[in-house]
Order: structure tokens, then C-alpha cells, then sequence
């Protein structure tokens, strides 16, 4: 296990840094660069804008700069924005909550229905349940999120008027209630697509595992349809899922995005987008490691699980 655990420590280390290096000179070979947004400043002269290159080291070597930058990201140092003088990492931390809260209860939500919608497709297969969940998982997996987005505000907020169009919270309101009725259509509809992808994978692993010799044995024995259903089925056929659960997160990061921009969910989403649009390259710098580092977590964390739940399964 701590041999395991070195070596994915190790492969997550070259991980971040080939991702920092791409991501560093993307954004600073973009034309303008950093210095693009200091250049709508009226007034502003080419001696302004050399001495403030020379203020902030951008006039000296792209690898020079990832250096440094780099350096100072493995001592805790994330940077500054330009937008609002704060480090980095305070800017990204008043936006983690609303993003872990947005992706957990989406994420609770596509496994709960979809490992149901799974398990009764393959135990009830090529019934009328089975074709429609099937043709509702391929509608789902072709149309945008942000069209799901936009068709729920639409409907609910501004015909029904049941939910809230957006935002976190109602100013002047912090219930718990409140929190709930702004979490629910983001939380529901960044949920869609995994819903779909969960059922189809869980059907899949449930019809394999229905079919196995264990599963004829337990019926053989004279075990109730249900009895043999959720002790021997479900449990198998879930451990290929927490594998599933850790790959995900790359798209639910993704598809936070997209639903907290139409939702104008203050996570850090939206935080990318505007970081981006204000040229705010520090901050963006950050996100980019810091859903980087997510990801690498939740998968190992992913791995352990699998490990812990399955004797079958070997960390080496």
C-alpha cells in the first residue's frame, strides 16, 4: 500500500507539472499576454506598460517566469489577482464551497437515480421501462446542459414561478430553505447527463454480474429474487462504479461550468470565465491547478475504495 501510494504521488507530481507548463504558456502566448488588460487603461503609455513588465518580472524569458511562478506555487504562494489585489488562493476559496455543494448533491442525485434506473433496466431488460430509460439516456447525452439550464428557467421560473432563476441565495435570506430552493435547479440539471451515463454503466455491470456462477448458486439455494438482488447483484456490480464515480469528476467540473454560468452560481466556474474575460491570468493559473489537484484526489481516492470494498483488488 505505501509503495502504491509513492507511486501515485509520484505520477501525480509530473501530472501537475506537464499540466502548469501547458497551461502557463498557453495563456502567456495568447496575444496581448498578461499585459493585455493593463493596455485598456486610458492613458496608458508603452513606458507605463514596460515598467509595469519589468514590476511583475514579464520581461524576462517565458521559462524564467514558469520558474518562478512554480517556485513560489510549492511554497504556498498561488499569486495576486489583477482584478482585486487579493492572493489567489483567497479568491478561490470564497468559491470552493458553492462548487463542492453544486457538484455533491448532483453527484448524489445521478447515483441515486441512476444505479435504480440501472439495476431495474437489467433486471426488467427489453421491457417498456428498459426501451424508454434508453432512449431518455441517449436525449440526454446529446443535448447541452446549458439547454437543459435555460428550458428549467424558463418553465419553473419564469411560467411556473416555483424556483429561483439563479444565484445562490436571496439577499437578506440565509435560511437553510432558501439555500435549498436556489440548489435545486442547478444541482438537478448539472445531475441529467450523469444520471444517463450512471443507468447505462450500472445496467451493464449488473447484467454481468447476474449472469456470473455465484449469483446461479445463491439461486439454487433457494434464496429469494430480492435476497439474491441486493446481497450478491448490487454490491458486485457497484465496485466498477466508485471507479466511474472518480473518472466523472473531470466532466462535473465541466459541467459546473456551463450550469453555474447559467445559473449564475458563484463557484469557481464562473470565477474561470471571468477570470478569463478580465484577463486575470494568476487566477486562472489557479483554478486550472486546483481542479487538477480535485481530480487527481478524487481518482485515488476512487482507487482505495475499490481496494477496500474488493479483496479481489491489489494496490502495487
Amino acid at each position: 500500500m505505501f509503495g502504491y501510494l509513492l507511486n501515485r504521488l509520484w505520477q501525480s507530481i509530473v501530472l501537475l507539472v506537464i499540466v502548469s507548463i501547458i497551461g502557463f504558456a498557453v495563456l502567456n502566448l495568447i496575444p496581448g499576454g498578461p499585459l493585455s488588460q493593463f493596455a485598456l487603461t486610458p492613458g496608458m503609455t508603452q513606458e507605463a506598460m514596460d515598467r509595469i513588465a519589468e514590476q511583475m518580472g514579464l520581461n524576462r524569458p517565458l521559462p524564467v517566469q514558469y520558474l518562478d511562478w512554480a517556485w513560489r506555487l510549492v511554497q504556498g504562494d498561488w499569486g495576486t489577482s489583477y482584478r482585486d489585489g487579493q492572493p489567489v488562493l483567497n479568491v478561490i476559496g470564497r468559491h470552493v464551497f458553492a462548487t463542492l455543494l453544486l457538484m455533491g448533491t448532483s453527484t448524489a442525485i445521478s447515483i441515486a437515480i441512476g444505479t435504480w434506473i440501472g439495476i431495474r433496466g437489467a433486471t426488467h431488460r427489453y421491457s417498456l421501462f428498459d426501451y424508454t430509460v434508453t432512449v431518455g439516456a441517449m436525449i440526454a447525452l446529446s443535448i447541452p446542459t446549458f439547454w437543459f439550464g435555460l428550458v428549467g428557467i424558463y418553465i419553473f421560473s419564469l411560467k411556473l414561478g416555483w424556483l429561483p432563476a439563479g444565484n445562490m441565495y436571496t439577499i437578506g435570506d440565509g435560511s437553510a430553505l432558501n439555500y435549498l430552493r436556489h440548489l435545486i435547479m442547478p444541482s438537478v440539471v448539472l445531475s441529467l447527463v450523469n444520471v444517463a451515463i450512471w443507468s447505462r454503466y450500472m445496467r451493464t455491470a449488473t447484467l454481468d454480474v447476474i449472469n456470473q456462477d455465484f449469483v446461479k448458486t445463491a439461486r439454487a439455494k433457494g434464496l429469494t429474487e430480492r435476497r439474491v438482488l441486493m446481497k450478491h447483484v448490487v454490491g458486485n456490480a457497484l465496485i466498477p462504479m466508485i471507479t466511474l464515480a472518480g473518472m466523472q469528476l473531470p466532466g462535473l467540473l465541466g459541467g459546473a461550468l456551463v450550469t453555474e454560468t447559467v445559473f449564475t452560481w458563484p463557484g469557481m466556474g464562473r470565477l474561470f470565465l471571468d477570470s478569463l474575460g478580465y484577463n486575470d491570468y494568476p487566477v486562472v493559473m489557479g483554478l486550472l491547478m486546483f481542479s487538477a489537484i480535485l481530480v487527481l484526489i478524487g481518482n485515488l481516492i476512487a482507487d482505495l475504495v475499490v481496494a477496500a470494498v474488493d479483496p479481489r483488488t491489489r494496490l502495487d
